[in-house]
This record gives structure tokens, sequence and C-alpha cells, in this order.
């Protein structure tokens, strides 16, 4: 599984994962994450990008139109929202009849707006646009649209009005351009306070009308939303709200104004989110059924994790690009007159949800197996597609191609003939040859979620392993997103179920085929992967228990009673409702599949890593799971981390998991890692 020696030298016959690898744990930290939140604005291109060498921070950054790129915001400014506590598209901007530009952002350290106008002479610091909160962060804001007729930015505010994760409200609210509600709150004007939870909202092109996505508790927006539209009336207040698609078991995740009477959206009533088209009556009510436009068995939408994603973006033209697929996510261009979906060129595999157009230019974020992810334009007139800012593979320009893997999109037969999707990377490292008969070492990883997926994109991260001679096995279990609602349904009151035998599925597999060392199987998962690996560790379910000898834990849900009963945060407070089951009539399941109450079953060592300020896992769950194996001299150790939330975002963390991490394998399956210090397991 090793290739000849890199430049000639004779591969050095050593034992999988003491192999020596040019990818450092520093090199995978530093360029960890990709651009997002790509806009035109005037003849520019402008997103955001993680520092993960700065603390962790966003960085807003133009792309001039001679090329150069250029950093709009200086440390500490950090282009974040907490909305939802996963936040989403934080910024706007546009370019006046000059050409100059002015920007409207939220800030992570305070939540509140900023404009910024970085042509101006001479340049200016930030200036505050909406008030301090009362409560710490309090007042949130996100999906920030310019109203440049009304002199106002329009956007989401999420309100705290109590210290409990749930005591908040939600508004599409107006903020003044001009600064004079920073001091002054009542400045800041309603439009619409309709549900719960607002997505996506959209001005028709005329101003006269209003429409956005709504939905409710408990329901998840994969599981049913409804798409809403207003008339705005002469005060910029919405009108009252009529439904006109989506329902409890039907998912929009998109919306958009294709003219003053019609609106384009992604939905799934038929089980895929397909594009569909529906027009308006003049009061705003749906005049016929919605048409299905692409009536295909692909996804044009995804999980609405992020508010602020894009997966189609209507042209000037009348043509639509959009992103679709089954499982990997493609560019299309599609014309509603001829029906023609024409594939974009190019060997991009994988593209966010982030489109934005100009002309006949579509802008996104792609990638693929070869490629990290990358800022890209296709010209729609002529088919060509050139690369704005090049990812140099995420940062792995000085890495030489023949350490980074080669990954393997797979689908894996269960006995019951269920099918389990995986990406799959081997150990590459031409300097290296394993011993013959040695198979590797393999680390199975699950994605957080659960309602997500693992694309196949070039990592770094992923590289830090294989090229040491450790495999690795993305999963993408049942109840993952990319292969319709049935497949995202199987995970319906089957959390810790479905996805744990899905993960021993894909490992015993590779092992049956020689692919793994079926006694060297790891497992390894953030958020709610973080889950399923320490419940893979104490399942009793007999295809699955015993199959991994270790696990990495990072910010994991452990205690799903404490979880569905307000230990985590309003977005997902009664999400285990669909994945397990509703309190306190399913208690009891609720328990049977808690990993911290059922320590007795764990054996295998383990290391726990974990964000002290973690609002989504708090550290109280793996605080539990601790107490839980105290004395029952099970190796493992636990590290938190001042600074981090949800998910590690700086440089340090990062080196000090992806190190730990590797430790325990070395100690576990038997090998000596190269230039890392051994981690000190605990009992």
């Amino acid at each position: 599984m090793a290739e000849a020696g890199h430049e000639g030298r004779k591969a050095v016959t050593a034992g999988y994962g003491a192999w020596a690898s040019p990818v450092s744990a520093a090199g995978a930290a530093a360029h960890d994450g990709r651009p997002t939140w790509v806009r035109h604005v005037g003849d520019e291109v402008w997103w955001t990008e993680p520092r993960p060498s700065e603390a962790g921070r966003v960085a807003l950054v133009r792309r001039r139109a001679d090329g150069r790129v250029q950093q709009l915001l200086e440390a500490p400014w950090n282009v974040r929202s907490r909305v939802h506590e996963y936040g989403g598209r934080s910024w706007t901007a546009a370019a006046d009849r000059g050409g100059k530009a002015h920007a409207v952002f939220a800030n992570f350290a305070d939540q509140r707006l900023y404009r910024i106008d970085p042509d101006g002479e001479p340049r200016q610091e930030p200036r505050p646009l909406t008030p301090e909160p009362a409560i710490p962060s309090g007042l949130r804001y996100l999906e920030p649209q310019l109203v440049p007729e009304r002199g106002e930015v329009w956007c989401i505010r999420e309100e705290f009005h109590g210290e409990g994760p749930s005591e908040l409200r939600r508004a599409l609210v107006a903020v003044p351009l001009d600064g004079s509600a920073a001091d002054d709150p009542s400045r800041v004007r309603v439009v619409l306070s309709d549900r719960h939870f607002l997505a996506c909202p959209r001005l028709s092109p005329d101003g006269r009308r209003l429409t956005w996505i709504g939905w409710e508790h408990p329901a998840m927006p994969w599981d049913g939303t409804e798409l809403r539209v207003a008339l705005i009336g002469a005060d910029g207040t919405a009108g009252e709200p009529r439904t006109v698609a989506g329902g409890p078991e039907v998912s929009v995740v998109q919306v958009e104004w294709d003219g003053p009477d019609r609106l384009l959206f992604v939905a799934d009533p038929d089980g895929w989110w397909n594009l569909h088209r529906v027009e308006l009556t003049a009061g705003g009510a749906a005049d016929g059924d919605p048409v299905n436009l692409l009536p295909r068995p692909e996804e044009f939408g995804g999980p609405l994790w992020q508010l602020g994603a894009r997966w189609f973006a209507p042209l000037p033209s009348g043509l639509i690009a959009v992103v679709h697929g089954r499982g990997p996510q493609r560019l299309a261009v599609f014309d509603p007159v001829s029906g023609d979906l024409r594939p974009c060129p190019g060997s991009y595999t994988e593209w966010a949800a982030d489109l934005d157009v100009r002309g006949t230019a579509v802008i996104g974020v792609a990638g693929s197996a070869e490629r990290g992810m990358e800022v890209v334009e296709l010209d729609t007139s002529t088919g060509y597609l050139r690369v704005l800012v090049p990812a140099g593979l995420r940062g792995a320009a000085d890495v030489p191609a023949a350490y980074l893997p080669h990954g393997e999109s797979r689908a894996f037969q269960g006995p019951d003939g269920r099918e389990v999707y995986a990406n799959v990377y081997l150990p590459r490292n031409p300097d290296f040859t394993a011993p013959e008969g040695e198979r590797p070492p393999f680390a199975v990883w699950v994605h957080g979620g659960p309602t997500s997926r693992s694309p196949l994109v070039h990592d770094l991260e992923v590289a830090y392993f294989t090229s040491r001679g450790i495999g690795v096995a993305e999963v993408n279990y049942g109840g993952s997103t990319g292969f319709g609602r049935e497949y995202r349904n199987r995970l319906r009151g089957q959390w810790g179920v479905v996805d744990v035998a899905d993960a021993a599925l894909v490992a015993e597999a590779l092992a049956a085929e020689g692919t793994a060392d079926g006694e060297r199987l790891a497992i390894r998962g953030g958020s709610a992967g973080g889950f399923t690996a320490a419940a893979a560790l104490t399942t009793d379910l007999p295809e699955a228990a015993g199959v991994f000898r270790c696990a990495a834990i990072s910010f994991p849900v452990l205690d799903l009673v404490g979880f569905g009963s307000g230990e985590t945060h309003d977005f997902e407070s009664r999400y285990m409702d669909s994945l397990v089951g509703r309190l306190p009539q399913d208690q009891q399941r609720y328990e049977e599949r808690s990993p911290s109450r059922h320590a007795d079953r764990m054996s295998a060592p383990f290391v726990l890593l974990q964000g002290l300020e973690d609002r989504v896992c708090p550290p109280s769950q793996a605080e539990k799971l601790l107490k839980a194996v105290e004395g029952r001299g099970i190796p493992h150790r636990y590290l938190a981390f001042e600074g981090e939330q949800h998910g590690f975002r700086r440089k340090e963390t990062m080196i000090t998991a992806f190190e730990a991490e590797l430790s325990l394998y070395g100690q576990v399956f038997g090998f000596t890692p190269v230039g890392v210090e051994l981690l000190e397991l605990r009992k």
C-alpha cells in the first residue's frame, strides 16, 4: 500500500503508523477550514476565511479586479455570528455608483453589527450600527441584506431576554445604516415576527413583498418548514403572512425571487430536495400548485445548519446555477425553458452551498479529492472556468502530492441489503513500505450533525494520518444527507443504533476484504460524531460491540437525558424528539443509549477533547462520562481547552488534538509515532 521511494530513494520498511511524514500537525492545523460566503461586490469578489493561527478568528477578504487579494479587517475583528450558535452568512456588501464599497458585518466578540467603508479616505475603523446588548452577546444578527432605498440593512435578529438557552425570540429587523441605532435601540424596527425560527428572508425586486422560511419546535429545518410570503406596508413592516409551500413533512431550505410575482425554492415533497417554482397572486397567495422543475432522485439542497446557504442562484438571463447530486454535489446550469441541465466543466466534484452571480458569472467554493476547496468562477456564456483564489491543496502546496491520499467513495452492503456510504483513504507515503503481510490500522471518522455528510475533498487532516500509515474511512451512515429523505429518515428514533451499526459495518467490511487490520480499528468523531464514537464503545449491539479498540471523542453528546432536557442551546433543544423520542415517555430509551450511563460496558481506551466555552455540547456532558469511568481501570485522557467553543478553531488546540489522537493509536495499536510525544493515559 506504499509507493516506490520518493525522488528515487529506496522505501524503508516500517510498520504502519510508524512512518515519518512531511504533513505535520502544525501544517494541518494552520490550514484547517475553507473560504465561505463568497459574494460579488462591484467588480470584486469578497469572502470570509478562517485564521487558526490568529486565535481562530474569521477574516473578511477581497480580491480586486486586478487579482490582488487584500484583508479588509485586521485582528481582533472576527466576522462571525452566533445565531443558532452555528452562525452563517454574517456579512454583506455593495459598491456605490462610483465603485466604492461599503459593508456590514457581525463581530463575534460582542455580536453587534458594524459598518466599514474600506475605500474611504481616510480609512476609518468599523462603526457600530446596533446597540450594546444588556445581556453580553444577547443581540445577534445574521443574513444581512442591504435595502439602500430605505437606508437600512435588514437581518434576522436573535434576542435573549433571560439567562436560559431558550429564553429568546427571533425577528427580521431593519437597522439604519447611519449608525443612529447604536445609541438608540428604538431606531431598530421590527419588520416581521413570525415563526420561532426564521431563515432566508428575501425582499422582492419591486420592494412590495417579502418571503422567508419559518418553522417551530420540535421540527428541525430538514424535517418540516414553511415557505411564507407577506406584503410590505408603507411603514416598512410585513403584513399578514401566507404559506405557499412546505409543511410538517416537507422541508423548504432556500427561496429566491424570480421576478416580482414568482418564487423559486428548494423543497422535498417527493423525497428529494428538488428545485420548484410557484406563481403568486396580487395578494401574495400561491397561484396554483408549485411545479417541480427538476424531478430527479438527486439533492438540489441540503441541511440548513448555517443560515444563508445557497444551493441555487438565478442569473439575469433566466438560467439558474444549481448545486446538485446524489452524495457529491456538483455545479450545473439549468435552463427552465428547455429543461436542459448542463454540467459545469472541470474536475471539481464537490461544490459548497455558497453561490453568487453577476451578469453571466457564477462564483462559488469547490474542491475534489485532489484539490482543496477554493474560490472559482464559471462564465456561463463561454463555459470557461477559472480559479480566483487557489486553495493550494488547502495549504498543502509545500507537501508533495505523493504523500497525499487518494480518496474513493464506496458503498458497503449490509446483511439486510441496506447500503452504507463511505469515503475510504488508504495509507500513502512513498518513503515507506510495510512489512509483508501486515495490514494497516484504520480510523473510522463519524461526521457531526448527525444530519450532515462527509464530502470527498482533499484535506490535510486526513493526510496527517494516512501519510503515517493509518487508513481513514469517513462513514456517511444512515441519517446522513445527500441520499434522499428515506435515507435521512433511517435515523429517526434510531440514533445510537443505526449510526453505530453502520460505522461498525464499514470497519468490519474493510477488515474482511483485507484493506484494514481487524484487530486495529479505531473510531473518532466530534459533536454528534463524538456521541457515536462513545456509543460504539458502550453499545450492546451484537454487530457492533467490541469492533473498535479505542476512540477519539471531541465535544460530544454523552448524556441524552441531559441534552434533551435543557443542557444545550435552543436550536437543537428538541432535536432528540426525532432522533431518540419524546421526553418523558421515552426516557428509558434515552438512558439506554447514553454512553455516560453505561461505562460498565466500556473497556477500550479513549481520549476526550472539550472546549470550555461550548454552548452546544457543554463541558458538563464530558464530565458525566469522566465521573462514570473513574476507578474502572479504563486508560483515557481528558483535555479541555480555554477559549474554544463547539468545534476547534485555534491552531494550538488542533495541534494538541491531532497529536493526542495519534499518540492514542500508537499506544493501543503497538507502534511508536514519529515526532510525537506520547500522551499519558490515566486509569
